[in-house]
């Protein structure tokens, strides 16, 4: 991959090194980077200027601005985005429309609520240009292409606005988010813990053998609930080093109308952060805490985040 740069005067600060908190040495990408919209994007070998410069992907040549990796990399760390939630000061329609025709992102109309969006996802070809963008040993974002449940777009649609609503908490209190773990990501990590005695196994049934004490300690080794002999996954998992450098993540849950009976049940006793989504609105309120390096602040377990 290359870039012909042609950046501005300014650009040649980016990577100067500042002070940062506790003293620590910062660039000022990081600086700039607290910002929860721009996490995704902060460790990619990308543009990050207001000025297109020129990337290369295998035999394409891309340009594009630091806005539009932006869109890029957070459409593909949450899979699927309404392109109004995608809009600021600094991400513009242009911006999607340019990507739309590079081929890097797709839109597809659909009903909210009684409201009418457009969701936006990443291309195969647009997940490849962030994979291709990775500083080595840097980012460990993982990015989605396409829709993988159709069935349950009312509901994902909701989890990058969760997200927003969670990480300005977090950063209003010093933290610094590194990345977001989706729920597929941890349940395929489950799905691995089940099967890892059937790999390489001829005669294998593929039935996982693993009994309820050793899931039960896979689940406290992950910082998951239980309900009873199931392991409970939250909707997205923030990681965040707290304002001392600590290390620290919250589990965040979307709930919907359908979250009824048993199934609401499990989720409140979770200790996730809840956030209701009715239509195409969101509000929430934030669980208990469970522990686990979390944080929390027991006084807003109350609160509306409307």
């Amino acid at each position: 991959m290359w870039r012909d740069v042609d950046q501005d005067a300014r650009e040649p600060e980016r990577d100067r090194p500042i002070a940062g908190r506790n003293g620590r040495s910062e660039t000022d990408a990081e600086r700039v980077s607290s910002d929860p919209r721009d996490v995704f994007a902060r460790d990619l070998d990308l543009p990050h200027g207001a000025t297109r410069e020129r990337v290369q992907l295998q035999t394409r040549v891309f340009e594009l601005r630091g806005s539009e990796v932006r869109t890029l990399a957070t459409v593909g760390a949450f899979r699927v985005v309404p392109e109004n939630d995608l809009r600021d000061a600094e991400t513009r329609p242009r911006d999607l429309r340019h990507l739309r025709e590079l081929g890097l992102l797709e839109t597809r109309p659909y009903v909210l609520g009684k409201v009418r969006t457009t969701l936006v996802t990443l291309t195969a070809r647009g997940r490849d240009l962030l994979e291709h963008g990775r500083r080595e040993h840097q980012s460990s974002q993982t990015f989605y292409a396409g829709v993988a449940k159709p069935r349950e777009l009312s509901h994902d649609a909701h989890v990058y606005r969760a997200y927003l609503r969670a990480a300005d908490r977090l950063v209003t209190r010093g933290a610094r988010i590194r990345r977001v773990v989706l729920e597929e990501e941890l349940k395929r990590s489950y799905q691995r813990f089940l099967q890892a005695s059937n790999r390489r196994r001829r005669d294998s049934d593929g039935r996982p053998d693993r009994g309820v004490e050793d899931i039960a300690e896979w689940a406290r080794a992950q910082q998951l609930p239980m309900d009873g002999d199931h392991v409970q996954f939250p909707d997205v998992r923030l990681e965040y080093d707290d304002r001392d450098d600590r290390r620290a993540f919250e589990d965040v849950e979307v709930t919907t109308p359908h979250y009824r009976g048993a199934h609401a049940a499990a989720k409140a006793r979770s200790g996730f952060s809840r956030y209701r989504a009715t239509g195409a609105r969101l509000g929430g309120m934030s669980s208990s805490s469970r522990g686990g390096g979390r944080g929390f602040e027991p006084r807003l377990s109350e609160e509306m985040l409307e």
